[in-house]
Parts: structure tokens; sequence; C-alpha cells
């Protein structure tokens, strides 16, 4: 039951391996994976601290007993203005091309995992507890 959005993942993945000409190295690789990591969790600060698009109001989580998933606080308020989502998806970006030429270099299909763990996640519902 392959649909046209499941061959985009894999599209992407294979011109990743067609494109990507530096940082072959599982090494480079890892590193390029966190440092993109630490580029997503930079912007989301500045969304925070330089444009106040979105506000962390932070407490103690309460869990209600039902855990249902809307009651459970994010802790995030506002919404994300246009500006702050480019860059966010820009760099959301950059942190798949690396997830997946990381996947390249292990012989992993990006898409098989995410199936994967769709399946896992469906099994355990909300007992996932992540």
């Amino acid at each position: 039951m392959t649909k046209i959005k499941d061959t985009a993942l894999d599209s992407f993945q294979y011109a990743i391996s067609e494109y990507l000409l530096r940082n072959k190295s599982i090494l480079d690789q890892m590193t390029k994976l966190e440092s993109s990591n630490a580029r997503i969790n930079r912007t989301l600060s500045k969304a925070v601290t330089h444009c106040g698009c979105l506000k962390v109001n932070a407490s103690k989580q309460n869990y209600p007993e039902d855990m249902q998933p809307e009651k459970i606080s994010t802790h995030l308020e506002g919404k994300i203005c246009p500006n702050c989502r480019d860059f966010l998806e820009k760099e959301i970006g950059h942190h798949l091309f690396y997830l997946a030429s990381l996947c390249n270099n292990l012989d992993l299909n990006l898409y098989d995992i995410i199936i994967k763990e769709l399946e896992r996640l469906n099994l355990l519902g909300k007992f996932n507890m992540r």
C-alpha cells in the first residue's frame, strides 16, 4: 500500500546519497547530526528570547489519571511567527538531511524505521510513555 508520500521519503534519502560529497565519514555524520540538533534548540530559544513569539511557562508537570494528551501541558505559550517558522523548518530540514545520510552510511531505510516506530506506537498507545 505505497502512497506518493511514502516514496517522497525514499526519494529524499536517495537524493542525499547522490548529492552528499563531503561528510561521508560516519564521524562527520554523527557530529553534524548533533550540531544540527543544537541549532534546532538554538532557533527555538531565539523564538522565545529574541523574537518573543513563543513563551515558555514551565512548572511541575501534573499528569491526569486518564493520561489524556490534551490535558498535559507543553509549557509553551504563543504561536510561532512566520519568520521563526522559516528558520525552524530550515534547521529541521538540515537535521533530517544528516539523519538520512547517517541511515545511508549504515544501510538503513528511514521510511522503514518510521513505519516500525509507528507500529510500536500503535501497539503501545499512550503506554509508550515517552
